[in-house]
């Protein structure tokens, strides 16, 4: 069984900082790509970014602002924020594609609130 554990959410002030990370443990065989979502109190999830083994792409509400960055161990993930505004206010998710012994997986991970006072 695949397990994501997510950690670094918080509150933080407009224009500050923060890092999330992404673990994926278990039996897995590789991993293509590593995502964030984040979804906001009424609104629908959105994809903020994704990594994959060659590419990094980010959401045009965030570039600029937010990189992902895969750990040495590829099989985790960091989403740095900078320059952090109140509306970036929502929870985080990770979401990890890859192959296991069973075949390809997808999984979430149970989210991470981050919080940015004005």
């Amino acid at each position: 069984q695949v397990q994501l554990v997510e950690s670094g959410g918080g509150l933080v002030q407009a224009g500050g900082s923060l890092r999330l990370s992404c673990e994926a443990s278990g039996p897995i065989l590789n991993i293509n790509v590593m995502a964030w979502y984040r979804q906001a109190p009424g609104k629908q999830r959105e994809l903020v970014g994704h990594v994959t083994t060659t590419v990094t792409n980010m959401a045009e509400s965030v570039k600029g602002r937010f990189t992902i960055v895969r750990g040495n161990a590829r099989n985790t993930a960091y989403l740095q924020m900078n320059s952090l505004k109140p509306e970036d206010t929502a929870v985080y998710y990770c979401k990890v594609n890859g192959r296991h012994y069973g075949g390809p997986f997808e999984y979430w991970g149970q989210g991470t609130q981050v919080t940015v006072s004005s």
